[in-house]
């Protein structure tokens, strides 16, 4: 990844602070959207580390910070499973973020897993398009995580949604877990407003290492891959996590 002006890179003492202040970024993204185009379009990312951040937002330190009616949601990636499934993205989002904050059913778009893989891949994109209209598709905020193999949403280490250059939704399947799940592309992700990457945890070091500072390899560091077009990439990391970076990125 190159140091430009539109990525940041935040490194917090402990893994509170960093859920703290992204649930602060997340505030003022959310609020500057509504100001100035009357809503705010949002797809979550699943997964543990994110489950912290919806709890914090859901709280009552800041449920009142957001006027959460004017938010939509949508999901960056999902894995091929029921909705009420424990591995399912949708549902822990709805636990903990749409059940506490009673976002209304018209504001949540969750992807159809009762339907083919492909199919539910090309009705997600149907969806997207729909509600953008004739605008151009370009999500407010994209929440991002890190795996331990430096994926992120469903962009896996060797599979061929890596090399689409389509801003669309795929369907890809993981042989090693043999399962599937439909992710945002690359493109797609990369034409949001802000683009915001959670990341904590000292067995996500080599991980965060190889993406912000190694060299260029896209097909064992897929996260590579996000690069904001014109909007800004941050990156919200706890001391444990960002050991291995060696640049000053301030």
């Amino acid at each position: 990844m190159e140091k430009n002006s539109t990525v940041k890179i935040n490194i917090f003492e402990t893994e509170e602070e960093v859920i703290e202040n992204l649930a602060l970024y997340f505030v003022a993204v959310a609020t500057q959207a509504i100001a100035e185009r009357g809503k705010c379009s949002v797809a979550l990312s699943g997964g543990n580390s994110p489950k912290k951040l919806y709890e914090l937002l859901s709280s009552p330190a800041f449920k009142n910070k957001i006027k959460w009616q004017k938010l939509d949601f949508f999901f960056g990636d999902e894995r091929y499973v029921p909705k009420e499934d424990s591995q399912s993205n949708y549902r822990m989002a709805r636990e903990t973020l749409f059940e506490p904050l009673q976002i209304e059913p018209a504001h949540i778009f969750a992807i159809d897993t009762t339907l083919q893989p492909d199919q539910a891949a090309e009705k997600y994109e149907k969806d997207i398009q729909n509600y953008f209209g004739t605008n151009q598709i370009q999500f407010d905020i994209i929440l991002l995580g890190l795996g331990d193999n430096a994926h992120t949403a469903s962009l896996f280490p060797h599979t061929s949604v890596l090399n689409d250059t389509t801003s669309s939704i795929k369907a890809v399947f993981l042989e090693d877990q043999k399962i599937y799940r439909i992710t945002f592309t690359a493109p797609l992700i990369n034409s949001a407003y802000h683009i915001a990457f959670l990341v904590y945890g000292k067995t996500k070091a080599i991980a965060v290492q190889q993406v912000i500072e190694g060299k260029k390899d896209i097909q064992n560091s897929p996260a590579q891959l996000i690069a904001p077009v014109k909007g800004q990439l941050w990156w919200f990391l706890d001391r444990a996590a960002a050991t291995g970076i060696q640049t000053n990125f301030y």
